[in-house]
């Protein structure tokens, strides 16, 4: 009662994945929740099954990094990212990502060198069924970019390949 539900969704976002359930049915309430990072917006009234099958997709979304690592950490350059402890080091430096943003890297960082479509990483990172805008990709490249760049206004380590997707360069800044 304190907070509304983006206030709570900031402080979450870093830890669970989130899924808005709410009467709220403006398209800009959905846009910013999705875009502050939350999974899902369920507006009411909603049949129980359905929201059930969001929680499954939400959750396979989620675990799916983890449970495709068998490898360990890999190691692009002097970025290390360990799927298992959701942990990433950058030039020595522990650097904090939310899950989202864990997911977005470690698509990248799993291609390294070869660029990843649009279209791949919003599949992998929100699943097949996000109806989303692609907006919502380059908000996450940006604030990957801000956390793992010397420079990010001239990016050597993430690179974007106009109109085509992103690439993890193999040689970081």
């Amino acid at each position: 009662p304190r907070m509304d539900g983006l206030e709570l969704l900031r402080c979450l976002r870093d830890q669970i994945p989130v899924i808005f359930v709410t009467a709220r049915q403006r398209h800009f309430d959905e846009v910013l929740g999705l875009e502050l990072g939350a999974e899902d917006y369920i507006t009411k009234p909603f049949e129980f099954d359905v929201l059930l099958a969001r929680i499954r997709t939400v959750l396979r979304r989620v675990r799916h990094p983890l449970q495709a690592a068998t490898t360990g950490a890999l190691q692009v350059g002097d970025l290390t990212i360990d799927p298992a402890s959701y942990e990433v080091m950058c030039a020595a430096q522990a650097i904090h990502l939310p899950p989202r943003e864990f997911r977005l890297l470690y698509t990248l960082a799993v291609k390294a060198g070869a660029v990843v479509t649009t279209e791949q990483l919003i599949e992998q990172v929100w699943g097949p069924t996000f109806a989303g805008e692609p907006q919502i990709l380059y908000v996450h490249i940006r604030s990957l970019r801000e956390k793992l760049e010397s420079d990010p206004q001239h990016p050597q380590r993430i690179l974007t390949v106009r109109g085509v997707g992103y690439k993890l360069a193999l040689q970081g800044s």
